[in-house]
């Protein structure tokens, strides 16, 4: 029979000043408790992405993980009611003489409940069919009474033109339409606390995003963003969407994962006021680093000027514009020849005898 050995950890003082207090002896992460008059001790490592319990906070008798909120009763470490089949260890804990002892050996096993995977969580393949334009407006408007948007007019005419001339899949996804929360900052807890899917849409089945996520990483084979210009930067809609795509990006930074892979961009740029060049800067270069490429000339842009207030006109000019019209046909033009180029460099897309097209199947991640 071996002996039981037991780990001094100090003072039980110190572990009574606050309710979870982080321990780690050698390799043993632990998260040791102090409520209703009793200590608790469970392994600090949590099941679901590895967070530190111990840097918690209790809710009643459960530690609540600090990064997505899983919840392990702070002694038994047993998930809360309706999980209890997802538990961390539990290690033994006694007072002697002043000071808090710990076993390091645990007495129950980690369990983990299977969970099947998310639904955006499965390898990246490009299904046969034509090239896939999506087109994404970041306009925001009442839609009961809309006004007419410059930029999702433009946007509206390449997609048109995708599918009529060009033989495109299309999608059009109005981000004012959806309902998604706002990044709630998880990668400032811990990069890897910054999930793929992201934690709120792991967490939250009705946030919107996920339609986002869906086309840009599984569906499309080209991106055409189209956004304002609001005080000299993109409207506020596109940074709400750009914070919740860095969990897109941070795969490349803690798991060396790229999501996106022959994969086109293109913007639509819009404004009442100027600052072309400055937006158009800011959106290549987030595009850039998610993993899209782009053509020649990849935006098209229109700005009367800043002393221009005169809106009314600047609708009136972009409505009767055919240069515009033809500027946004000839940009979709662009993005698709050169989709379909990564595409038959890729072996995703390849060139039939007569000179056409064909797609098959393919795992993205091995090209």
């Amino acid at each position: 029979m071996e002996k039981t050995t037991w780990h001094d950890l100090g003072s039980v003082e110190k572990y009574r000043k606050v309710p979870v207090t982080e321990v780690s002896v050698g390799n043993t992460k632990l998260a040791i408790t102090w409520q209703g008059g009793k200590f608790g001790a469970v392994s600090g490592i949590c099941n679901h992405a590895g967070g530190p319990l111990g840097q918690g906070q209790l809710d009643g008798e459960y530690i609540v993980c600090p990064w997505h909120h899983w919840k392990f009763h702070c002694r038994t470490g047993l998930g809360e009611p309706g999980y209890e089949e997802d538990a961390v260890p539990r290690h033994v804990v006694k007072e002697e003489g002043g000071h808090l002892h710990v076993q390091l050996e645990p007495q129950t096993p980690r369990r983990k409940k299977p969970h099947p995977p998310h639904p955006l969580d499965r390898p990246i393949k490009r299904e046969p069919g034509p090239v896939r334009v999506v087109g994404i407006s970041t306009t925001a408007m009442d839609r009961e009474y809309p006004r007419y948007s410059t930029s999702e007019a433009l946007l509206q005419v390449a997609l048109d033109h995708a599918a009529a001339e060009l033989k495109c899949e299309t999608r059009l996804i109005q981000l004012d339409q959806l309902r998604f929360r706002t990044c709630e900052g998880y990668y400032s807890k811990s990069a890897r606390a910054c999930t793929w899917p992201c934690s709120i849409t792991q967490m939250d089945p009705e946030d919107q995003m996920e339609q986002v996520y869906e086309a840009l990483v599984h569906w499309a084979d080209v991106v055409l963003l189209a956004t304002p210009i609001r005080w000299g930067a993109s409207g506020s809609l596109y940074y709400k969407m750009a914070e919740r795509l860095n969990c897109v990006q941070n795969q490349i930074t803690i798991k060396d994962r790229v999501l996106i892979r022959n994969k086109v961009a293109g913007f639509i740029i819009m404004g009442g006021q100027d600052n072309v060049q400055d937006v158009a800067g800011h959106l290549l270069g987030f595009f850039s680093e998610l993993g899209f490429q782009f053509p020649p000339f990849p935006y098209i842009a229109h700005s009367r000027g800043w002393s221009a207030e005169d809106m009314e006109r600047n609708v009136l000019h972009v409505q009767h514009s055919e240069e515009l019209r033809r500027g946004a046909r000839e940009l979709v033009h662009r993005e698709v020849e050169f989709a379909r180029l990564l595409l038959e460099h890729s072996g995703v897309v390849e060139k039939t005898e007569r000179g056409g097209r064909k797609a098959h199947q393919l795992d993205i991640e091995k090209v």
